[in-house]
């Protein structure tokens, strides 16, 4: 390994913001020690933004890099040729862009009541209270409708759901802890059903030949059982918590009065989404998709509650962070992934996955010569660890933006989401790991 300067500031920067992560609450009392509204309480509250983070340590970086490579260079015939600006028109940005707009898309009012209305019949099937049966219901066919919808969509849907019927109840923080870090897993594994759903698999499905067929055989079977083990156990240690029946969901201000929306309206909102979808590898056309969306919900707004933009913004600045910074890390990733054992890969890649996205991880893979059983622990681990922390999956800061204001003013604890995220993480690398393929 031999990084240029940029590089090794730019890991430098990465480890950086990863320990901002873990600090954000800390920024969060310090910003409690200064007036209201004040200067001070506004920039420690920004710090203590887990979604700023990345993008702010982003932005230190491209200061850096304009001031030793130039901030645009020019050729004789006034092209780019290099500079910060050539840099960030080199990276990809549409995994950004598609979170932010099918984030805005899946947390709309006719999306998520046809989700409720969906979760709440298949919780008919378990034979528990109301309070419970929904819960699982949630918790394990909301994740595995990632492998459709894609994960994003599925981790906006879940989440919120989880905030209106659990986490805005009451409910003891070991269960929100426990439960957040279940849905952190089971979104991550629960779109392996496909080759077109969950961003690790993506970055390799096409290189490598991965299609419908090899994804249920190899990885989706096993997730569905493990999705529906984690959530039945979980379920089960917090029943006390889980017993009763459903309470009814509190109802936002301007929506008391509202009148559920037709099924023309939910269909068009369906339709742009699969459009969204469909089209997921094209920003430029589905952000002129997302256009016409929003001039749709402007026109029936009598159904609609406010888009969620900010919430939604955030995700996008935070995963566009992560692809700055992340894309100067192949030089020692890559050596690292190339001398590891088939075995070492498989925990290794579990590992690495709670310090770098996993899309990351497995893209890199894709650019070396690996045997098919590496390939198989590569993203299996990278997927296992999808629920590690908040940056280990694409779609986990849109759950942590949905449901932090629900743990108090501190917000979402790291390292306890760590902990939550074991028990499900163990149960997949045990399952992943003897299971056979079918």
């Amino acid at each position: 390994m031999n990084p240029t300067l940029v590089q090794l500031v730019a890991t430098i920067l990465f480890g950086l913001a990863i320990i901002h992560t873990f600090m954000v609450k800390k920024f969060e009392h310090i910003a409690h020690q200064y007036p209201e509204g004040s200067v001070g309480e506004n920039f420690f509250h920004f710090l203590g933004e887990v979604e700023a983070v990345f993008g702010l340590w982003s932005a230190i970086f491209l200061i850096f890099y304009s001031f030793v490579e130039g901030f645009v260079v020019y050729d004789a015939d006034h092209k780019v040729i290099g500079g910060a600006i050539h840099f960030l028109e080199g990276l990809n940005f549409t995994e950004p862009a598609f979170v932010f707009v099918i984030m805005c898309m899946a947390a709309t009012r006719p999306v998520i009541l046809l989700a409720e209305n969906v979760i709440r019949g298949c919780s008919k099937i378990f034979p528990f209270g109301s309070k419970r049966s929904f819960y699982m219901s949630a918790l394990i066919f909301g994740p595995l409708l990632g492998s459709f919808i894609t994960e994003p969509a599925a981790m906006t849907v879940t989440a919120l759901i989880l905030l209106n019927y659990y986490f805005s109840r009451g409910m003891s923080d070991k269960f929100k802890y426990a439960t957040i870090g279940l849905l952190f897993v089971n979104v991550s594994i629960g779109g392996t059903l496909t080759h077109f759903a969950a961003p690790p698999v993506l970055m390799v499905a096409s290189k490598w030949g991965w299609d419908l067929h090899y994804m249920f055989h190899h990885f989706g079977y096993k997730a569905i059982i493990i999705v529906s083990l984690c959530t039945t156990i979980i379920s089960f240690l917090f029943s006390k918590e889980l017993q009763g029946d459903l309470p009814e969901t509190k109802k936002e201000d301007n929506a008391v009065q509202m009148p559920n929306p037709p099924w023309w309206v939910t269909l068009f909102h369906l339709v742009f989404m699969g459009m969204v979808v469909y089209t997921a590898h094209h920003m430029v056309f589905f952000l002129g998709l997302f256009l016409f969306f929003l001039g749709f919900v402007v026109v029936t707004q009598e159904y609609q509650t406010e888009v969620k933009l900010k919430e939604s913004l955030l995700v996008g600045f935070f995963l566009g962070g992560l692809v700055t910074l992340g894309s100067m890390q192949g030089w020692w990733l890559q050596e690292v992934l190339t001398k590891m054992s088939d075995l070492t890969l498989y925990f290794g890649a579990t590992a690495l996955t709670a310090l770098t996205d996993n899309a990351a991880l497995t893209y890199l893979g894709s650019l070396v010569e690996l045997s098919e059983s590496a390939k198989y622990n590569l993203v299996s681990g990278a997927v296992i660890g999808g629920g590690l922390t908040v940056i280990a999956n694409a779609p986990n800061p849109a759950g942590f933006g949905i449901l932090k204001a629900s743990f108090g003013e501190d917000g979402i604890s790291p390292l306890k989401l760590l902990l939550g995220a074991l028990f499900p993480t163990i149960t997949a690398l045990i399952v992943f790991y003897f299971l056979p393929t079918l």
